[in-house]
């Protein structure tokens, strides 16, 4: 009886350790927010005043999602809409966009939900060189951009770990899924692409 009791004890987490993640997440809707108007900014056909580069200088580069921005845009960029799914971008786009969600995924998403490594929730920490991994990851941030917005209400925070947290971790980190070649252990990092089925008459 005295085990079940100790089993069933809440488990409390330093306040400094709250503390951090709470001003991270906050970081992180402010950085998203400034990306849009970095981006109406770069899309202007006016140049940046002085003003605007120096609250750039002050706050560091925009860490949100650009295809998100550009997409929020009446019109999208001069060229056309922006592709919204981070595997149609390339180049420098795909670049910045990738490093943008890695911020996300390392500074807020592992932290929070990465939980333990094991034979049945595998991990790769070269994840980003996993083609599958890279577009859930990405399609997951832009869910949490939207839906831990304000206007998304009080229940866009459930909403995504309902039916986009959970869901996406669970093919990412299932035995069978992308990092199923990978780690396995937290003391044996190991990374492996896993082949792909060939298109049929290749």
């Amino acid at each position: 009886m005295a085990e079940t009791d100790q089993e069933n004890k809440p488990i409390r987490v330093p306040d400094h350790d709250l503390d951090d993640l709470a001003s991270t997440v906050a970081r992180l809707v402010a950085e998203s927010r400034r990306q849009g108007e970095t981006l109406a900014r770069l899309t202007d056909d006016a140049p940046p005043s002085d003003d605007d580069e120096g609250s750039d200088s002050e706050h560091g580069a925009a860490e949100g999602s650009v295809a998100a921005s550009a997409a929020a845009e009446p019109g999208g960029s001069p060229e056309g809409p922006v592709p919204i799914f981070i595997l149609a971008l390339d180049g420098k786009a795909y670049v910045e966009e990738l490093a943008a969600l890695a911020r996300w995924v390392h500074d807020l998403l592992l932290p929070v939900y990465g939980r333990e490594i094991t034979t049945g929730r595998p991990w790769c920490q070269q994840w980003q060189e996993h083609p599958e991994a890279v577009a859930r990851l990405h399609a997951l941030w832009l869910a949490w951009q939207q839906l831990t917005d304000a206007e998304a209400g009080l229940t866009g925070p459930s909403t995504w770990h309902r039916d986009h947290l959970d869901p996406t971790l669970l093919q990412l980190r299932t035995p069978d899924g992308p990092f199923g070649a990978c780690t396995t252990s937290p003391t044996r990092p190991n990374h492996r692409l896993l082949a792909s089925p060939k298109p049929a008459g290749a």
